[in-house]
């Protein structure tokens, strides 16, 4: 797909977002950028562009908006919906408003509601007419925007205007329109599974429930797909509408080995961010697994206690850096300290360091039907930590179903005796695994892909 405008994606895949920038070679547009707008910056500075708009498409609830700071630092006209009460400058914007953002570039607003009752979609005209339209959390790759997020008793009505809103788009909009979402990309904003990495709107036409459904079908069906979505996301939108702070990114205190012993043993979050291979092998005793090779923030901002102690340990300062970026995205921005080395450079002393025991669906398969491999102790439980959408889809017989959020406040739930502990592909499990370590269980992780285990001899439940 070719175009008069350039639009550059700036992808956050460790929230399942993309932010825009959108240019004529000259000036920027930027939709809903993430916080951390140094990114941005950077990315305008690299193609010689100056920004002077910055619009988002709703308010956030799974990310703290930089909208406002990218505004302030580059002098930029900051567009919010005019229905969206926020307490910062901004130019309100309101349905069928039109910008000149250059010669070459008009923007107009459409109110697309659904996703939040207020939510704008933005197309842009080139020399040519239009040519793209950022969707936001209304249309999405082969599915749109979870609908309950201002609250369960809004979840029907949201979906009636997120058809509604997604016909009005095809409407309107030439069939040719290349269409830009911010969620759907691993975000829990969306209420499918997102097909695809690019599209246009005849192309959402044809796999799209939103626009191949009747309205009751499509209410239905995304009303029974709405899963659990990240306890942070409760102070998401509070933030963005009060207006963001600036994002810090200075470096943590250290922690020392005896520091850090202290911090281990009165309970509080430290986070071993390394892989899980790594974990496996060596690791401090009390730490929680949560790699940067996966969902890192997602899994923590859902877990922990808002505002509760929090140091990070990595392989290196850079890796500490990257997950204070990742964090800082959803407000977790002070932490009581950080350190970097190997456990055995972290450990005050040697008894810290533990190892735990990885395995495959192969094994259980093996365990369930008799033979515990050489090595293993016997699985007393098989421990599911997946989503209930997951665990609705196919489930292993006998399994006990914890998903992983809910395990810190659930561990005493589990019967006694060793856990095997799964989920989708290992990451989940082995945070799971580490919680129960901390908690002096038994556990042993499945580090092995859950769409294998059937083929693999592991008895397996398939709902009709």
């Amino acid at each position: 797909m070719t175009s008069h405008i350039n639009v550059q994606v700036i992808e956050t895949s460790s929230l399942g977002d993309r932010s825009y920038l959108a240019t004529d070679g000259t000036v920027a547009l930027v939709v809903d950028p993430q916080r951390d707008v140094d990114r941005v910056l950077a990315l305008a500075g690299s193609l010689g562009v100056r920004v002077t708009h910055v619009v988002e498409t709703h308010i956030h609830n799974d990310y703290v908006s930089g909208g406002l700071e990218l505004s302030r630092l580059t002098g930029a006209t900051y567009g919010v919906a005019a229905a969206d009460d926020v307490n910062f400058a901004h130019t309100p914007i309101s349905d069928g408003d039109v910008w000149e953002i250059s010669p070459n570039m008009r923007l107009h607003a459409i109110a697309t509601p659904g996703h939040t009752f207020h939510h704008l979609s933005y197309a842009l005209d080139g020399p040519e007419g239009t040519e793209d339209v950022f969707t936001g959390g209304s249309l999405l790759f082969g599915t749109t925007g979870r609908t309950d997020l201002l609250g369960q008793q809004h979840a029907e009505t949201l979906a009636r205007h997120q058809h509604a809103s997604a016909r009005r788009l095809a409407d309107l909009l030439p069939a040719g329109t290349r269409v830009w979402p911010t969620h759907g990309f691993g975000s829990f904003c969306s209420a499918g599974q997102v097909s695809g990495k690019d599209s246009t709107l005849e192309q959402q036409s044809r796999t799209n429930p939103a626009l191949r459904l009747a309205e009751d079908d499509f209410v239905t069906e995304t009303l029974a797909g709405l899963d659990a979505y990240p306890a942070y996301y409760a102070h998401m939108g509070v933030k963005n509408l009060a207006g963001p702070d600036p994002i810090d990114l200075r470096a943590p205190e250290t922690a020392e080995p005896q520091r850090l012993r202290q911090r281990l043993a009165e309970g509080e979050w430290v986070v071993d961010l390394r892989h899980r291979k790594a974990y496996f092998d060596a690791h401090l005793a009390g730490t929680v697994s949560l790699g940067l090779d996966g969902p890192m923030t997602t899994w923590l901002g859902w877990m922990i206690d808002w505002g509760a102690p929090l140091t990070l340990l990595g392989e290196s300062r850079d890796q500490v850096a990257q997950a204070q970026r990742e964090l800082a995205r959803i407000g977790i921005d002070r932490f009581a300290a950080a350190a970097a080395g190997t456990p055995e450079e972290l450990a005050a002393a040697p008894q810290q360091i533990r190892a735990m025991a990885s395995t495959d669906f192969t094994a259980l398969a093996q365990a369930m039907s008799g033979t515990v491999p050489e090595g293993l102790p016997t699985p007393d439980v098989v421990l599911d930590v997946r989503m209930n959408n997951e665990w609705r889809d196919s489930h292993i017989v006998g399994a006990v179903h914890i998903p992983l959020p809910e395990l810190p406040r659930r561990i005493g739930e589990i019967p006694d005796g060793a856990v095997w502990v799964h989920c989708g592909s290992g990451y989940r499990a082995t945070a799971a695994a580490s919680l129960l370590d901390a908690a002096d269980r038994c556990a042993i992780v499945i580090n092995d892909t859950f769409a294998t285990a059937a083929d693999k001899g592991v008895p397996t439940v398939t709902p009709e």
